[in-house]
C-alpha cells in the first residue's frame, strides 16, 4: 500500500475553504485505477491562503507521512511549498517530493537549482502524468522508471535535469474521472453542509489566444476540447441536489462555444430541479458573439446571478500590439456596455496596469472613458509569469522586476514606458480602485461624483488618497499605514476589511464625502448630496463576524439580514435612477421610508469581489414617511 498526500492552498485568506479541483482531479484518476486503486491511499490536503507555513506543516504530518507528496503549485504557494518538501524530505528520507501545475511547468532546471527537496517536476496536464507516476512508483518503489514516463522532468543522480517528452493533450476529457461523481471532492461537510465558497468546475480546457502576459494559451494548448454534456450534467445535478448555491467556470472563454449553451440549458434545469445553483461565475469569452448575448439574457431571465467581465485590460493601442490582443474585438466594449446596462445585468472590466506601451496618461484615459459606461472595474498589477511572451521579451520590453518575499511572482516596477517613480505612484491608485471599484465599497457613488461634481472616477479616488495622506485622525492613519507598496489582492482585501470592521474609518470616509465631492454640487443639491452616501451606506452588504453582533439598525429574518425602517427626505431610488440616466435637476423633497435586505454571508465572501457582490443590500420602499429626522443636523 502507497500513501500519496495530494496537497493544495488557496490564494485567498478566506474564513472558508476553496475547493481542491486539481487535486481531486488526481485524487480520482488514482483511485479509479483498477490496478492502483487498491494499492493506494490518497489524502488531499487543503489548506487555507492565510495559513502559515507551520500551520500547513502540523496539518500534513500530524498523523502520517505519505510515500508521494504532490503539491498543486503557484505563485503565492511555491516558496512554502518549497519549505514543506525540504521538511517533508527530513521526515522521509526516501519518499518522492512532485511539484506540479502552471508556475512550475517546464520549469525544472529552476526548481532543482533553487530548492534541492524537489524531486519531480509534472510538466503539462497532470493527471495521467501523475497517474503513471504512482504506477512506476508501485512496480518499483526503490528505482522507479521515470525516465519512461511522458511529460516529467526529474534529478538525475548528478543532480542535473532531465525532462522527457512532453505528453499530448488529452482529447478526451472524460477519461479523467469526475472528482464530485466519484467522491473524491466531498460536497458536504460534518453538518451536512457545503463547505466551500463555490464549486468550481470546468466544462473545457485550452484557449485560441495568446496574450503575451497570460500562460492559459501557452501552458494548456491552443485547441479547445470539451468535457461531454452527459458528464457535465450529471455533476450539475449533484451540485443541485447538495443545494451548491454558486458554480465557479475555470474555463478561458465561456460563451464561445455550442457547448457554452447546452451547459446553461442543463444549469437551469437543475436550477428548475432543486432551486440550485443560483449564481453562476465565468471567465468569459473575450469576442462577445451573439451565442454570449444569448446566454447573458437567458441566465438574467431566470434570476441567476452572475458578473459579466469584459476582459479589455488596455484601451491602448500600442499595449494591445504588445499583448496580441489586437485581434479581439475589443472596440465594440461600449456598445456591449450598453446592451448589459439596457438588459440591468452587472458587468465588470478587467485592467492591467504596467503592460509596455501603456503610459499613466493613456491609463487613466482609458479607465476613466471606462467608468463613464462601467464604474466596477478591476485594475491588476501586471506580473510576468513563467511561460509566457512577456517573460520570454524582458529585454524587449524593458522590464525591471521585483520578486516577492513571500510568494514568487515577478512584480513590474518599470518597463520601456513607464518609470519606477511612476509605478509606485500607481500601485497606491490600483489599491484603493480596487477596494472602492473592484470590490464595490462605492458602488453607486460614481454617478453622483461625475454628473454633479464633475469628477472623473481616477479624480475621486485620487481626490480620497489626498484625504488620506492629509489626515491625522487615528483611524485614516491606521488605514494609511496598511497601504502596500504592491496592489496584490491579499493586501486589497485586509484593507477592504478594515473598512467594514471599523465603523470610525468609515464616517471619515464619509465626511470626506460630505466635504470634497458634495462641496462641489450644485445649488439645490447640498442636502440631498449628504444623503446619497446615507443611501450607498445602507445598501452595502452586511458584514457579521461569527460570534459578534449586528451591526446598529439591523436584525436576522431566516437568510436576510433586515434593517429598521429607515426614512430619507428623498426618494433616494429614483434620485440614483435620475442621475444614472442624466438628469441633473435637484430633486424634490418627497420623504421616503425604506426597509434593506441583504442576504446573509458576506463575511465569508467579502475577500472575492464576484461572489461577494451577491450580498449587496436592495432598498424595499415602505409607506411615505411623514416625520424624517435630520441625520445631518
Amino acid at each position: 500500500m502507497i500513501k500519496i498526500g495530494l496537497v493544495q492552498q488557496s490564494a485567498w485568506d478566506l474564513p472558508i475553504d476553496s475547493m481542491p479541483l486539481a487535486a481531486g482531479y488526481l485524487k480520482a484518476v488514482v483511485e479509479a485505477d483498477t490496478d492502483l486503486g487498491p494499492e493506494t491511499e490518497v489524502r488531499i490536503h487543503n489548506l487555507r491562503g492565510g495559513w502559515s507555513v507551520t500551520d500547513m506543516a502540523r496539518r500534513i504530518f500530524a498523523d502520517d507521512v505519505p510515500d508521494i507528496l504532490a503539491f498543486s503549485v503557484l505563485g503565492w504557494n511555491y516558496r512554502n511549498f518549497a519549505c514543506l518538501a525540504e521538511l517533508y524530505k527530513q521526515l522521509k528520507p526516501g519518499g518522492l517530493a512532485v511539484f506540479g501545475g502552471n508556475h512550475v511547468s517546464q520549469q525544472g532546471e529552476r526548481v532543482f537549482r533553487e530548492h534541492p527537496s524537489v524531486d519531480i517536476v509534472v510538466n503539462g496536464e497532470g493527471e495521467l502524468t501523475f497517474r503513471d507516476l504512482v504506477g512506476a512508483v508501485l512496480a518499483d518503489r526503490r528505482q522507479p522508471r521515470l525516465s519512461d514516463i511522458a511529460g516529467l522532468s526529474f534529478r538525475a543522480p548528478d543532480g542535473s535535469c532531465v525532462s522527457t517528452p512532453d505528453r499530448e493533450r488529452i482529447d478526451n476529457l472524460d477519461v479523467i474521472p469526475s472528482p464530485f461523481l466519484t467522491g473524491a471532492i466531498p460536497l458536504l461537510d460534518h453538518d451536512g453542509h457545503f463547505p466551500y465558497e463555490f464549486a468550481l468546475l470546468e466544462t473545457n480546457r485550452g484557449c485560441p489566444y495568446k496574450c503575451s502576459f497570460c500562460y492559459w494559451g501557452g501552458a494548456t494548448g491552443q485547441r479547445v476540447r470539451s468535457f461531454s454534456r452527459e458528464r457535465l450534467a450529471a455533476e450539475l445535478d449533484l451540485f443541485g441536489f447538495h443545494n451548491v448555491p454558486t458554480v465557479f467556470l475555470c474555463d478561458a472563454n465561456f460563451g464561445m462555444l455550442e457547448a457554452d449553451e447546452e451547459f446553461t440549458e442543463d444549469l437551469l434545469r437543475t436550477n428548475a430541479k432543486y432551486g440550485y445553483p443560483t449564481a453562476l461565475e465565468a471567465n468569459w469569452a473575450k469576442n462577445k458573439s451573439q451565442r454570449f448575448h444569448h446566454i447573458v439574457r437567458t441566465l438574467r431571465d431566470h434570476g441567476f446571478k452572475s458578473s459579466f467581465t469584459l476582459a479589455l485590460q488596455t484601451l491602448s493601442d500600442e499595449a494591445l500590439a504588445d499583448m496580441q490582443r489586437r485581434n479581439m474585438k475589443l472596440n465594440q466594449w461600449s456598445e456591449l456596455a450598453d446592451w448589459l446596462a439596457e438588459e440591468k445585468m452587472e458587468a465588470f472590466v478587467e485592467l492591467i496596469w504596467g503592460a509596455p506601451g501603456e503610459t499613466t496618461k493613456s491609463f487613466f484615459t482609458g479607465y476613466d472613458r471606462l467608468a463613464e459606461k462601467v464604474p466596477r472595474i478591476a485594475v491588476y498589477p501586471l506580473l510576468l509569469l513563467p511561460n509566457t511572451a512577456y517573460s520570454e521579451q524582458r529585454e524587449l520590453h524593458g522590464f525591471v522586476t521585483l520578486r516577492g518575499q513571500n510568494d514568487d511572482f515577478e512584480y513590474v516596477l518599470a518597463n520601456r514606458s513607464s518609470t519606477f517613480t511612476e509605478n509606485l505612484s500607481m500601485q497606491r491608485f490600483m489599491y484603493l480602485a480596487r477596494i472602492l471599484g473592484e470590490n464595490q465599497y462605492f458602488k453607486r457613488l460614481w454617478h453622483p461624483a461625475r454628473r454633479l461634481a464633475g469628477l472623473t472616477q481616477s479624480q475621486v479616488i485620487h481626490s480620497l488618497l489626498e484625504w488620506i495622506d492629509a489626515s491625522v485622525r487615528e483611524p485614516v492613519v491606521a488605514f494609511r499605514e496598511s497601504i502596500p507598496v504592491i496592489a496584490e489582492s491579499p493586501a486589497v482585501a485586509a484593507g477592504h476589511r478594515m473598512l467594514y470592521s471599523d465603523p470610525a474609518l468609515g464616517e471619515e470616509i464619509e465626511r470626506w464625502w460630505n466635504t470634497e465631492v458634495v462641496g462641489r454640487f450644485p445649488d439645490g443639491w447640498a442636502e440631498a448630496g449628504r444623503y446619497v452616501y446615507t443611501f450607498e451606506r445602507w445598501s452595502r452588504p452586511v458584514y457579521q463576524p461569527p460570534g459578534a453582533p449586528l451591526p446598529a439598525g439591523w436584525r436576522v429574518d431566516g437568510d436576510e439580514y433586515v434593517s429598521d425602517p429607515v426614512s430619507f427626505p428623498y426618494p433616494m431610488v429614483e434620485v440614483f435612477d435620475r442621475l444614472a440616466s442624466g438628469t441633473v435637476d435637484p430633486p424634490d423633497r418627497t420623504p421616503v421610508t425604506y426597509e434593506f435586505r441583504s442576504t446573509r454571508g458576506f463575511y465569508q465572501h467579502l475577500d472575492n469581489h464576484e461572489t461577494g457582490a451577491h450580498y449587496f443590500a436592495h432598498a424595499v420602499r415602505l409607506e411615505p414617511a411623514t416625520n424624517v429626522p435630520d441625520l445631518y443636523a
